[in-house]
């Protein structure tokens, strides 16, 4: 009786199902696509009153750049809602959009000013791992639940017996 065998590939064909293999890895609009489905989010630069979370550029009374991301427009923390260098911006936008609440019907519209920004793709890229590495585990426990099992690798006695035969 042969056994089934998880190999990568066959990890791979699920994971690819799912939105998170090679194929989406390896194709920036593909992945993005997947996170975006996967947490039902839209993102607009068309300014709406009604979006859940917004990030874009401001100027300071004496003519600074500033960045804000917020829930609430009518209520915007310094200290919490505004920052100095977009860099940071990342990480705000992905904590949003991994605690999103949208759903396939009414999905969460996130306003960005400029939606070419590099911190788009960074959080887009952290949350596209997050979730391959996730899926991932999920594909390997429904393949056991299937019967698939690893390859059993070798002990050490029956490696070196089978080299001693190769050798003799």
């Amino acid at each position: 009786m042969s056994k089934k065998l998880i190999t990568d590939e066959l990890i791979n064909e699920r994971l690819e199902a799912k939105g998170f293999g090679e194929k989406q890895i390896n194709d920036e609009d593909l992945a993005k696509e997947s996170v975006l489905k996967h947490f039902n989010i839209e993102f607009t630069d068309q300014w709406t009153s009604n979006a859940d979370f917004y990030v874009y550029e401001e100027s300071t009374a004496d003519g600074y750049s500033v960045f804000i991301a917020t829930y609430d427009q009518n209520s915007i923390n310094v200290n919490e809602n505004v920052y100095y260098y977009d860099s940071d911006l990342g990480d705000a936008l992905e904590e949003h959009i991994r605690y999103s609440n949208g759903d396939e019907d009414n999905p969460e519209i996130i306003y960005v000013d400029d939606l070419y920004q590099q911190f788009i793709d960074d959080a887009i890229v952290q949350l596209f791992e997050y979730l391959a590495e996730r899926f991932e585990e999920e594909v390997i426990d429904e393949l056991q639940d299937e019967g698939y099992v690893y390859d059993d690798p070798k002990t050490g006695a029956e490696f070196i017996s089978e080299v001693n035969n190769i050798l003799n």
